[in-house]
């Protein structure tokens, strides 16, 4: 750090506008300072929104709900844009950092968890649910935007795609750079979010992520790098752009979401075991025996090609079919989709296949049918229509 000049320094960790203190106390010359300075908020802790502009009471309310990931992540020096502490900024810093914030809604904020989103738990989808239901059924909130890590994003936001029953814009929003390396991206993310959160035009679209400029269904969105700010793409296109504060659309979902769902989170109490078995070549059934004999109600069987299964695995499959698991049929690819009866004949095996799906999607919808029905007749329909 000592090779960056002080104006500079701050100027970038200003441009993130995700270190207020940063930006408002005299820099440090030891960048390593930083991360011990920001403590991790209680959960459901409450923010002040950001300054508001003029006519803030006809902009649209839309609430923060923090969960941690590298967009409140804090790392040792500006460089360090792969190497840092994620979950370290409390939403209130988030949103005060971010005045511009103001011009496009009246925001507030609750820190419901501060974790990284590998550590995402069943327990935390279904109270991240719950609260995110409350909310939209206030008159007073026109949409919702959660901050969460990039690494379950896509499995987050198509939980709640299935089990949130509301027309109002649920919009999730992360960062591949924590705020406090040069370039972090996490700030006009998170302004984009709320942006989009606050359009008329996002009603009805079911649950949005908005990374990188771009608006991605839920359903279909998922992270395909670990060190590109571009890490987000969905199989058919995003659905829209965010272009300087405003959501410009192209497409919209097809499939059964939210207030079309016949899920609702306020009927699941808790989420069968469902687990997912990948396969290779020379795989052994090691793993699949050992979550069958866990207890697993399903297992997603993420194979090669179009859900292919190794001939040593079929029988296993059908063993664990036999004595009352659900086989779903997926793919470890991240194009196309599983056709059924193609590499293998699931008629006759009776087993459901993920369609496009991915396999932790397919773990998601799976565990969430469950909760209704073990037919699998209705699950490959839950399968064709979600």
């Amino acid at each position: 750090m000592k090779t960056l000049n002080r104006p500079l320094w701050r100027l970038a960790l200003c441009a993130s506008a995700l270190s207020l203190a940063a930006c408002t106390a005299t820099p440090s010359r030891d960048m390593a300072a930083t991360p011990a300075a920001m403590q991790a908020a209680p959960a459901l802790s409450t923010a002040a929104a950001p300054a508001a502009a003029p006519n803030a009471s006809a902009l649209p309310h839309v609430v923060v709900l923090a969960t941690g990931g590298t967009i409140a992540g804090a790392g040792a020096s500006a460089a360090s844009s792969a190497t840092y502490q994620a979950a370290k900024v409390p939403v209130e810093q988030l949103l005060t950092g971010l005045p511009e914030l103001g011009k496009v809604a009246r925001v507030s904020g609750e820190q419901v968890f501060q974790i990284a989103s590998e550590s995402f738990t069943n327990e935390q989808l279904l109270t991240l649910a719950r609260r995110v239901q409350a909310l939209v059924r206030q008159p007073d909130v026109q949409g919702i935007v959660i901050t969460h890590g990039t690494d379950t994003m896509e499995e987050t936001g198509f939980f709640l795609n299935l089990v949130v029953q509301t027309d109002k814009p649920v919009v999730l929003v992360g960062s591949m750079r924590p705020g406090t390396a040069l370039s972090a991206d996490g700030a006009l993310n998170l302004l984009g979010a709320v942006s989009v959160a606050a359009s008329k035009d996002a009603a009805g679209k079911g649950v949005l992520v908005s990374m990188h400029d771009e608006i991605h269904t839920a359903r279909d969105v998922a992270k395909l790098a670990n060190i590109k700010t571009s890490a987000f793409a969905s199989p058919w296109g995003p659905l829209g752009m965010v272009v300087e504060g405003k959501a410009w659309w192209f497409r919209a979902p097809v499939k059964r979401h939210t207030s079309a769902s016949e899920f609702s989170i306020d009927r699941i109490q808790t989420l069968p075991a469902v687990d997912i078995v990948y396969s290779y070549a020379n795989v052994p059934a090691t793993a699949l025996d050992a979550l069958g004999a866990a207890g697993a109600q399903a297992i997603i069987h993420a194979g090669t090609g179009n859900g292919s299964v190794a001939d040593r695995i079929v029988p296993k499959l059908n063993q664990w079919r036999s004595k009352g698991v659900v086989v779903v049929r997926s793919s470890r690819i991240p194009g196309g989709f599983v056709l059924r009866n193609a590499e293998q004949p699931d008629d006759k095996y009776d087993w459901v296949v993920a369609h496009d799906l991915n396999p932790q999607k397919a773990r998601l919808l799976t565990a969430v049918a469950l909760t209704q029905t073990k037919d699998t007749r209705e699950l490959q329909r839950i399968f064709w229509e979600y």
